[in-house]
């Protein structure tokens, strides 16, 4: 059985989910059920590696939270204030019905005027769309055949190009060449590549059709009458060469994504 990494999970406590679009831009967290003490830990938890994954944007859908003393807010304050430290800040939005509690406390908070508030998720999904900048952002829709390793790393050198970082080209275009190949080898469904800019580092994200996690093999030794069949190296690649990686699901099946920057943390 293969080895998951810490950014590799699917977002199953109980009353939190967590979905994302396939560019990895915009992600959507869902809190729902009686507000307590554990739901509480679960949701500053998914919140937490919400911002690990660090999206231009990130919703927080708390249509379905039953708080009618307002007693969450200062956990959404809170997240505005570790959102906007961020470097780029990640634009946040909640989703409160307007005859909520909850909406007319965040109101009286003031957190309006920095962290807006939508009574549906289309409505927020449409504004964050119109805060985040394209210019900052290529993507590329593949078919899962030989060419779309070399046709993704070509993307990468076009934004590495145009955006001032060459010295990133290296690391991003081996990153970029491994989550493509696994989602050619594994999922064999279209796939969507994108790669951003965030900051002075590129995100790089590969979604497909298969909602399935990847998982992170033991490497296998060489067959004997295959020497150079050595398998299990991909996902070790990435962890090596990213700074930050991992899988999110996805309304069609998952995103992979993956932080690049000057030196990787370990």
């Amino acid at each position: 059985m293969g080895v998951s990494p810490p950014y590799l999970h699917d977002h199953t406590e109980r009353g939190v989910s967590v979905d994302t679009t396939e560019d990895a831009a915009v992600s959507l967290l869902t809190v729902r059920g009686p507000w307590d003490a554990q739901l509480r830990l679960h949701a500053s938890a998914t919140l937490r590696r919400c911002f690990t994954d660090h999206p231009d944007g990130l919703i927080v859908d708390l249509t379905g939270l039953h708080d009618p003393h307002s007693e969450s807010a200062t956990t959404w304050t809170t997240a505005r204030h570790f959102a906007a430290r961020l470097e780029p800040p990640v634009h946040l939005a909640l989703c409160v019905p307007p005859h909520l509690p909850l909406a007319d406390r965040m109101q009286g908070l003031g957190a309006g005027r920095f962290l807006p508030i939508y009574a549906k998720v289309r409505q927020a999904r449409v504004a964050l769309a119109g805060r985040i900048p394209g210019e900052d952002r290529l993507t590329a829709t593949l078919r899962p055949d030989a060419e779309a390793p070399s046709l993704a790393r070509n993307l990468v050198s076009d934004a590495c190009l145009t955006w001032g970082l060459a010295h990133l080209l290296h690391p991003s275009r081996v990153v970029m060449s491994e989550l493509v190949t696994n989602a050619v080898e594994h999922a064999r469904t279209e796939i969507r590549v994108a790669v951003s800019r965030r900051g002075a580092g590129l995100h790089l994200a590969v979604s497909d059709g298969d909602p399935r996690l990847p998982r992170m093999m033991p490497v296998s030794r060489p067959r004997p009458d295959l020497p150079l069949d050595e398998r299990g190296r991909g996902l070790r690649t990435v962890h090596e060469a990213a700074a930050l990686w991992g899988c999110e699901p996805t309304e069609t099946g998952k995103v992979v994504w993956a932080t690049i920057r000057v030196s990787a943390p370990r």
